[in-house]
């Protein structure tokens, strides 16, 4: 049977990490903000977070809540061909997880939880997009207020913790997971 890890969380949480360390692994992933990247890019834009805001906006208005869902089951089907376990990295929506839940077998909620704290001090030394510590916390409630982002988050199937600056932690407790799903990688 196959399996679909969606990996879930708040900015700055870890998610990216986790899925680049089982895409090593040989676990094929799909980005939901990739479709938000090459919307950017086909418009000729910039990808900074006002234009990113733009696309994700148009895409929403014009196929509801579930729309990275619906614009990516294709790519996830192709994946799913290839291997019988694929990562999603940036399911948000509780309308997405629905349409996933509704449309394709297997889904399971991975969601990897950081303190606040922790996730604005990252978010604020990445070399891509950084942000403040205010525009985090708006961001945070902007995604749960407009984005429906806590459902899928509120109801995961597993919770990684990821506090810690050791990247090597979050490796062990992806590789306890996948343990834990009979997934051998």
């Amino acid at each position: 049977m196959s399996k679909i890890i969606a990996i879930v969380g708040m900015a700055g949480a870890g998610k990216t990490e986790a899925t680049k360390y089982l895409e090593t692994k040989n676990i094929p992933f799909a980005r939901f903000g990739q479709i938000t990247d090459e919307a950017v890019k086909a418009l000729g834009l910039s990808l900074i977070q006002s234009n990113e805001r733009i696309v994700r906006e148009k895409l929403r208005q014009e196929f509801g809540m579930a729309a990275y869902a619906i614009k990516m089951k294709p790519r996830i089907e192709k994946l799913l061909k290839e291997q019988n376990v694929v990562v999603l990295d940036g399911l948000y929506s509780w309308e997405e997880y629905l349409f996933l839940k509704k449309e394709l077998s297997g889904l399971i909620l991975v969601h990897i939880f950081a303190e606040p704290y922790k996730r604005y001090e990252r978010l604020s030394k990445r070399t891509v997009r950084p942000l403040s510590f205010k525009e985090a916390r708006e961001r945070d409630f902007a995604e749960l207020e407009k984005l429906n982002k806590g459902g899928p988050i509120a109801i995961a199937d597993y919770i990684i913790v990821n506090n810690g600056d050791d990247i090597k932690e979050l490796y062990k407790k992806v590789d306890e997971l996948l343990k834990r799903l009979n997934i051998d990688a």
